[in-house]
């Protein structure tokens, strides 16, 4: 065996134990008085040992690029990242003894630059986001390394039909509630690669469980999944970081999604802070945007008299916000004037309160 298979069987041993040594995430149900007969869970990701949902997409990310012989010892690993992603690569990158390199639009917030040098990475900020993904490549080419560009390999990249990926350990963790099939699973979109994960699974296992994909204001998802073209373009990126993009994904296919709602920003940082005063503790901004996916699908639930449970990805902590989407002066600054849609999100949740049709545009 030569020294880079030895190399790898290595580094894919190293991954796997890591893997070995972390639990499962835990599924946590928050009661919704104004919907008695839907019950509500959120997956919580935030308990990875990197704090987030990307953990398990660096984990997959990095072993196919070993198994495809894309990584070599001492070779920098380049990432396109708004910040969760690569703080888990940088992880996983540290694992191996690898430099890692971190291509962000200059606006991530600092909490989470600073969870990527803390493992071992380097920040490479952008002012123009939409350009993290040429400047990813010409990093990559200049310096020998690879670019794992997660944006195209999220949705094959990870093993949908099992192995503890993200679908099947909900199914597993619901067996025992009172409606034990999910009607429907709720996730934002970043790569895409969630999305697709949930919309594979439910088909291969047969399950009747919906899909329904929450997007961001500044992003293409949404539109494409109504239009079907692909080639949509923004010129700005998305201010709930770590979804939404301005471009449409290859890891996004909309066929396995059974539909889609638009969130404003707003709308999101205000379901955000609602969660987290629930919670008791802070969650991050997308986390917000599925809470008003799971309920616009609680709405349609109940005006057609149906009963069932909804899992919606809560994506991770707040802490990374603290200078962000929890800081009142920011806020002020961005023009977010967030109690009167914490009080529309409120009516909601307690009361069965449809909220504005003027707030959200839909696809269900």
């Amino acid at each position: 065996m030569n020294h880079h298979r030895t190399w790898v069987r290595e580094a894919i041993r190293i991954i796997e134990a890591d893997f070995q040594r972390s639990a499962d995430t835990h599924l946590i149900p928050l009661s919704m008085a104004g919907f008695a007969d839907v019950d509500l869970y959120f997956k919580d990701e935030s308990s990875h040992p990197t704090g987030s949902l990307k953990h398990r997409l660096a984990r997959s990310l990095f072993l196919y690029a070993l198994c495809n012989g894309w990584l070599r010892p001492g070779a920098p690993v380049i990432e396109a990242s708004s910040g969760s992603t690569a703080i888990s690569e940088a992880y996983f990158a540290r694992l191996l003894g690898l430099p890692f390199i971190a291509v962000m639009p200059a606006t991530t917030s600092r909490e989470k630059i600073a969870q990527i040098e803390f493992y071992g990475g380097r920040p490479h900020l952008v002012q123009d986001p939409t350009q993290i993904y040429a400047e990813s490549e010409r990093l990559a080419r200049e310096s020998g390394g690879h670019f794992m560009d997660q944006f195209t390999y999220a949705e094959r990249a990870t093993d949908w039909r099992a192995n503890n990926n993200i679908a099947e350990s909900i199914f597993s963790q619901m067996h025992f509630e009172r409606h034990a099939e999910p009607a429907w699973l709720i996730s934002s979109p970043g790569t895409g690669g969630t999305t697709a994960t949930l919309g594979r699974y439910v088909r291969y296992r047969r399950h009747p469980t919906r899909v329904l994909c929450a997007d961001a204001e500044r992003s293409v998802f949404f539109d494409c999944y109504r239009t079907g073209d692909r080639e949509l373009r923004l010129d700005c990126g998305s201010r709930i970081e770590g979804i939404g993009r301005p471009r449409v994904e290859a890891s996004f296919l909309p066929a396995v999604i059974d539909a889609m709602v638009k969130v404003p920003d707003a709308l999101s940082l205000a379901a955000m802070h609602y969660l987290a005063r629930r919670l008791g503790r802070r969650v991050g901004g997308s986390s917000g945007t599925n809470l008003v996916g799971a309920l616009q699908a609680a709405l349609h639930m109940q005006s057609a008299g149906e009963s069932g449970s909804i899992v919606a990805i809560l994506c991770d902590s707040g802490e990374r916000y603290a200078t962000t989407y929890y800081d009142e002066q920011w806020l002020k600054a961005q023009g977010f004037d967030l109690e009167p849609l914490i009080a529309l999100v409120a009516g909601c949740v307690e009361r069965g309160e449809a909220l504005p049709e003027s707030v959200l545009r839909e696809g269900i």
